[in-house]
């Protein structure tokens, strides 16, 4: 299980870097004027597919399925079953596609309420969207395919996709932005033709493992009905946090201009440990726990469930604590420049510090909503899912006023946590997660190691000289941040490099052995 998170933790963050680079470009290029805001607009529909389908929703409910068929029915089974899903997909996905390019005015009523009364950023987000929204019919697929290699065991590929997104988009905007009328025009084909590109990378790795799909007839066979049936409710319980990050949007467009491509900024720099920690481990640990439960070893599950419970807030807790009271210098460094202003900076920061503060409980979600899933219940993440959604919208409302773009990024944060405590409390009264003796040893030591960390960056802050934050000065808050959790943390015990060691020497015997 936790090499499977490091091969996908490893690619992600590849992407995420790469996706670093595209950012600054854009920052450079449009800052958080009117295009920006309409291109993240129109990015948000697509994205939102993409992120529920390739990290939530139909994960959840599609890898159990198919890993139970090839472990108990073989590769022939699951073949059919994987092209079965394909086929209702791509007739159920073309019809969305074309239904949302008809519709789309409508559709940006809802989700940019405030860009209404702007014609002519309304009419763009419009066009950007048209062009970008193909985009989810492609990366769709692409998740289901990735759900196939992912239940095959075989993570590289499905993690590298995201990579062709960030290559494409860059390589889009640097080319076409000098023949298009904004380089909001660029980026929006950029991520359409990515799409294609990544759906044809996991065609090619499936057939290498051994597995290739053929289209037949859409139908609704029995097993469809029941995937569809589990995938329904999980639209909301696996993917609580973008429908979260989705309300922030609609209510940022209806704040002073500029918030929408502040939230974005903030939310992109608090997604590289998400999506690295948060989302490597959970999608490691499904087709782990889903294979311990279906062979009885409900022990097992459990202890997977303790490992990759301290692993993610060993690694999530640091970079939450960094980001949140080293949030200006974080955006000084990364996008102060060209059309990007300090005075951005400082706005975008606060709400990163806000994102930052729930960072740890968005990356739990992930891995204790597998716990449900393994076992066939979608049903229960829905139902906290709903509430945590109901809980985000209403202090959205209550926060937005007062504190403007930290509000939703606040609000996001709070109802993250509620979420995932109810989530624990859920499964410890079902007596499917207990904190073992270990779990329960490391863990408080590592919130002290954390104490300490946030300790020494606000003594380090404070003796830094006022004003933009240059590079020497970020690397000194990050040196004196990673000496003091590590420090502290190895000296309480809190983690051991051993176990770490060892994983990585069992990872490049197996690499060299094949």
């Amino acid at each position: 299980m936790m090499r499977g998170a490091m091969t996908v933790g490893m690619w992600t963050m590849a992407s995420r870097i790469l996706g670093f680079v595209r950012d600054i470009l854009i920052a450079a290029m449009m800052g958080t004027g009117p295009v920006a805001d309409a291109f993240f607009v129109a990015l948000r529909l697509p994205n939102l597919f993409r992120r529920l389908f390739g990290e939530g929703a139909f994960n959840a409910a599609f890898v159990p399925s198919i890993s139970t068929i090839l472990h108990q029915e073989g590769m022939e089974a699951a073949t059919g079953f994987a092209e079965e899903a394909t086929a209702v997909m791509i007739f159920w996905l073309g019809s969305l596609t074309v239904l949302g390019e008809i519709f789309m005015p409508w559709l940006l009523y809802v989700l940019a309420p405030g860009f209404s009364g702007n014609h002519g950023k309304f009419a763009l987000a419009v066009v950007l969207t048209r062009i970008m929204f193909p985009y989810l019919f492609f990366v769709c697929l692409t998740a289901l395919f990735s759900g196939v290699l992912n239940a095959m065991g075989r993570f590289a590929a499905a993690a590298a996709a995201p990579v062709l997104f960030n290559l494409f988009s860059i390589a889009f905007m640097l080319t076409l932005t000098p023949y298009m009328a904004n380089p909001g025009f660029a980026l929006a084909w950029g991520v359409t033709v990515s799409g294609v590109a990544q759906m044809l990378l996991l065609i090619i790795a499936m057939r290498r493992a051994g597995m290739r799909i053929t289209v037949p007839k859409p139908k609704l066979t029995p097993r469809m009905k029941i995937l569809f049936r589990r995938m329904a409710p999980g639209l909301v319980g696996a993917g609580v946090t973008q429908l979260n990050v989705s309300i922030d949007i609609i209510i940022g467009t209806l704040l002073p201009a500029g918030s929408v491509s502040i939230l974005y900024y903030a939310d992109r720099v608090n997604q590289l440990p998400l999506g690295v920690i948060g989302t490597a481990a959970g999608t490691a640990l499904l087709p782990a726990l889903t294979r311990h439960i279906a062979l009885g070893e409900e022990e097992n599950a459990m202890a997977a469930l303790n490992r990759a419970f301290e692993s993610v807030l060993m690694l999530t807790l640091p970079a939450a604590i960094g980001l949140a009271v080293a949030a200006r210098p974080v955006m000084d460094v990364l996008f102060v420049r060209g059309a990007f202003t300090a005075h951005n900076a400082v706005l975008a920061g606060n709400s990163l510090a806000a994102f930052a503060i729930g960072l740890p409980v968005f990356a739990l979600v992930k891995i204790l909503t597998p716990g449900f899933f393994g076992r066939g219940d979608t049903m229960t993440p829905l139902k906290i899912g709903v509430l945590a959604v109901a809980l985000n919208l209403g202090m959205n409302l209550l926060f937005m006023h007062p504190l403007k773009a930290v509000g939703p990024a606040l609000a996001t944060s709070l109802s993250s946590a509620c979420n995932a405590v109810l989530l624990v409390w859920i499964l410890r009264r079902r007596g499917h997660f207990t904190f073992d003796a270990l779990a329960k040893r490391r863990i408080p030591r590592l919130l002290l190691a954390g104490a300490v960390m946030a300790a020494a960056l606000y003594g380090t802050e404070f003796l830094l000289p006022p004003g933009k934050t240059s590079i020497p000065e970020f690397l000194l808050l990050t040196v004196a941040g990673g000496i003091a959790y590590f420090g502290c943390g190895f000296l309480v015990r809190a983690f051991d490099m051993a176990e770490l060691t060892a994983l990585l020497r069992r990872r490049r015997r197996k690499a060299v052995a094949g």
